[in-house]
């Protein structure tokens, strides 16, 4: 069944289709014979109650350089579609959670994946703290009291903001390093939330593995090490990808998590795994749909269409 359906994205003129997972779903759903409305998220507006976009048809063809084009302009009523995907890159801020809480408006009529009420309550280093035991020691705090205490207990240490994403701003402090004060003090005048510190976990070597679990359920997973020269495994510093099948301790993390992201309408999303700890758990733009496709995986934006058609058919 064709469907209407709206993409909520950063600029598409600027997004690296080799990677980028939203436009793996761009090109499933023009497969599928969806009509695709694009927008930005600031062309998102409330007007006499109803939740409109200033948006365009949008074509793909997945070739770089020449990955889109744009047609009639329009105000579209997004309670009018079938679906909207919400899939802007953080940061999770204010003008982010205002998305939400417009979007949450047409949930009754529109299916809007993910659930923007459930996205905005669960911020990627936030949710994660619902599952402390599957966690690595972790502290937030802004007080450098508490940070000194910290690595007191545990030596070698991970330090990043608590709405970063992309692996930035992320800082190993190891034992003897004297730039844990001027660090904190950083941070504090940086960011006005509390920093997350972690104790580093010398697992994360071997790699920091990204699994895509969507509607709930295992769909793909690959394994991102990090340069010699580098703590973060994020693709975009230098980690590199290998497909990756599930540890028995993978396993047990994905069937604790699977039944909460089902029932809160989280239908994509990726967990981070270093070792045998869970250290995020991203709802918002997760990404690496199309490496695991790529290194021989299967096609994780087939089943994301595929549980977005049955949720559509139930409403």
């Amino acid at each position: 069944m064709a469907l209407k359906v709206a993409f909520q994205m950063d600029p598409i003129q600027g997004i690296d289709i080799k990677g980028d997972s939203s436009f793996a779903l761009l090109l499933e759903a023009q497969e599928r014979g969806h009509e695709i409305f694009y927008y930005t998220p600031g062309n998102l507006a409330l007007k006499d109650g109803r939740i409109v976009a200033r948006g365009e048809t949008l074509k793909v063809d997945d070739t770089p350089g020449a990955h889109f084009h744009l047609s009639d302009p329009r105000v579209e009523d997004l309670g009018d579609l079938d679906v909207v995907l919400l899939r802007q890159d953080p940061p999770f801020d204010m003008a982010y959670l205002t998305t939400t809480h417009l979007l949450e408006r047409i949930q009754g009529k529109t299916l809007v994946v993910n659930d923007p009420a459930w996205i905005r309550n669960s911020p990627e280093k936030i949710f994660v703290l619902d599952y402390l035991d599957l966690m690595p020691p972790t502290l937030i705090t802004r007080s450098i009291d508490d940070v000194k205490a910290f690595r007191e207990e545990h030596k070698d240490i991970i330090i990043k903001p608590l709405f970063g994403n992309g692996g930035a701003a992320v800082f190993r402090i190891s034992p003897g390093d004297t730039n844990l004060n001027a660090l904190v003090e950083l941070f504090g005048i940086v960011f006005k939330e509390p920093m997350m510190v972690q104790r580093y976990e010398p697992a994360v070597r071997k790699g920091d593995k990204r699994i895509i679990l969507v509607d709930g359920e295992f769909a793909g997973a690959l394994n991102r090490v990090p340069a010699e020269d580098e703590t973060r495994s994020n693709m975009h510093v230098g980690g590199t990808p290998h497909l990756s099948e599930l540890t028995e301790r993978e396993k047990e993390i994905c069937e604790r998590l699977g039944p909460e992201l089902k029932r809160r309408g989280l239908i994509f999303v990726g967990i981070d795994v270093i070792g045998d700890y869970i250290t995020e758990i991203n709802v918002t733009s997760p990404t690496g749909i199309r490496e695991i496709k790529r290194f021989g995986g299967g096609d994780i934006a087939v089943m994301i269409w595929d549980a977005i058609a049955r949720k559509v058919a139930e409403r």
